[in-house]
């Protein structure tokens, strides 16, 4: 089995984006329910972790922007690792992710590389 991280990505930047607090309930049942079935299948590797709003991004030169890399105002919002056999199965497990029921989300299929890949 290889290692796959799922980086969930959601409008930061707009209000009208967020959930509201009983949407945001359902959603975390939804998400309960979602990991536990991955978790249950012994295919959870880390239970991931949800970012904040805020952060930093540098870049060469000293150059400092005071905001998490946004685009299409889309930003990294956490992530999970997987174990899967292939990518196919990494996207298969991704594909039941509840944050692909708002609006302007994603989800990015990544496998672990080893140093040298």
């Amino acid at each position: 089995m290889k290692e796959f991280v799922l980086l969930f990505r959601m409008d930061i930047t707009n209000k009208e984006a967020q959930p509201t607090k009983k949407q945001m309930d359902i959603y975390m049942q939804q998400w309960m329910s979602w990991i536990n079935e991955i978790a249950d299948s012994d295919q959870l590797v880390d239970g991931g972790n949800h970012f904040s709003r805020q952060g930093r991004v540098l870049k060469p030169n000293n150059v400092i922007f005071e905001t998490p890399y946004i685009s299409e105002s889309n930003s990294v919002a956490g992530y999970i690792i997987v174990l899967a056999k292939n990518i196919d199965e990494a996207t298969k497990i991704a594909k039941k992710c509840p944050i692909l029921s708002g609006q302007n989300t994603s989800v990015e299929i990544r496998e672990t590389a080893t140093p040298g890949q």
